[in-house]
C-alpha cells in the first residue's frame, strides 16, 4: 500500500508558468496528496508569488503548506504571514533557514530554522503543523554530520512535527540518518525527498550547489546519453521508481515529490511504486 504524498512546486514567474501550473495542479490533485508545498526565494525574492500560488491552491480546494524562510525577515514580516494564512485556514508551513541572497548582508530577527520554528510556536501554538528540512548526506555548510544531526534534533524539540529530506538517490545514506536521529530522540516523522530525473545539466547542477549526492554509477550512465532526454528520463524513472519501492518497502512513513511543476514524471512513479 502506498504511503501518504505530497507535492511541491515552486511559484511561477510569468503569466504562462501559472497558467501550466493550473493544470498540473488539477492533474497531481487527482492523486490525492496530503498537501502541495509551495517554495519561497533567498531572502524571501519570491514572497509575492509564493503568496499568490498558495492562495490560487487554497481556492482550488487542495491543502497547501507554504514555505517560510526566515534568513533576512523580521518578526513583523513573519508575523504578518502567519496571520494571513492563518485566515485562510491553512494548517502546515514548512520553516526553513533559507539562503542569503548575493549582496544581503543583514540575516534579519532569525539566524536559524530552530528560532523561527520556535517563534511560530510561541505566537501561533498548535495551528500549524510544522515541517522542517533534514539532509541524509549532511547539509553544505554544517561544520560535520554530528553538527547536522544535532540541528535537527534541536528543530524537533523546538516544536517541528515532521522532517523533509533533501532528494538523494542513495537509501542506504536515508536508512542509516533515519536511523541515527531516531537514537538521537528525534521521534518525529522523516519523509523522504524525492527528485525525478529528467534533464542531467540540471539535476548535476542543483545537486552541486545543495550537495545532494548523485551516485557514479548514476552520473556515468546519465553522461553517455548525452542530449538524448527521452534515454535519460526512462533510465531516470527505472532509477527512481526502485527508489521509491525500496523506502516503502522500508516502511517510511510518506513521500515528498519535488515535482519540478511538472505532473508526468511524478504520476509515473506513483504508478510505478504502488500508487
Amino acid at each position: 500500500m502506498r504511503p501518504p504524498v505530497s507535492f511541491e512546486f515552486f511559484p511561477p514567474n510569468t503569466t504562462e508558468g501559472e497558467a501550466r501550473l493550473r493544470g498540473v495542479h488539477q492533474r497531481l490533485a487527482q492523486a490525492k496528496p496530503e498537501y502541495f508545498s509551495v517554495t519561497y526565494g533567498a531572502g524571501g525574492a519570491t514572497r509575492d508569488k509564493t503568496l499568490r500560488t498558495v492562495l490560487e491552491i487554497v481556492a482550488a480546494g487542495s491543502k497547501v503548506a507554504p514555505h517560510l524562510s526566515c534568513i533576512g525577515a523580521t518578526r513583523e514580516s513573519v508575523d504578518e504571514l502567519l496571520a494571513l494564512y492563518r485566515s485562510q485556514g491553512i494548517r502546515k508551513l514548512v520553516a526553513l533557514r533559507g539562503d542569503l541572497p548575493s549582496g544581503m548582508v543583514d540575516t534579519g530577527d532569525f539566524r536559524f530554522a530552530v528560532d523561527l520554528v520556535r517563534h511560530i510556536r510561541a505566537t501561533t501554538g498548535d495551528w500549524f503543523g510544522i515541517a522542517v528540512a533534514a539532509y541524509p548526506e549532511v547539509h553544505p555548510q554544517a561544520s560535520s554530520a554530528q553538527a547536522d544531526l544535532e540541528a535537527l534534533v534541536a528543530k524537533v524539540g523546538a516544536g517541528a512535527d515532521t522532517a523533509i529530506t533533501q532528494y538523494f538517490y542513495n537509501v542506504d545514506a536515508f536508512l542509516w540518518f533515519r536511523d541515527a536521529a531516531v537514537a538521537a530522540g528525534v521521534c518525529a516523522p522523516i519523509v523522504p525527498g524525492i527528485m525525478p530525473i529528467g534533464n542531467y545539466r540540471q539535476l548535476t547542477r542543483f545537486s552541486d550547489a545543495c550537495g545532494a549526492e548523485i551516485p557514479r554509477w548514476i552520473r556515468q550512465r546519465l553522461a553517455q546519453y548525452g542530449e538524448d532526454l527521452q534515454a535519460i528520463r526512462a533510465f531516470g524513472h527505472e532509477v527512481v521508481a526502485a527508489q521509491c519501492r525500496r523506502l516503502v518497502a522500508e516502511g517510511v512513513d510518506a513521500l515528498h515529490f519535488y515535482t519540478m511543476n511538472q505532473a508526468e514524471p511524478t504520476l509515473e512513479l506513483l504508478a510505478a511504486s504502488g500508487g
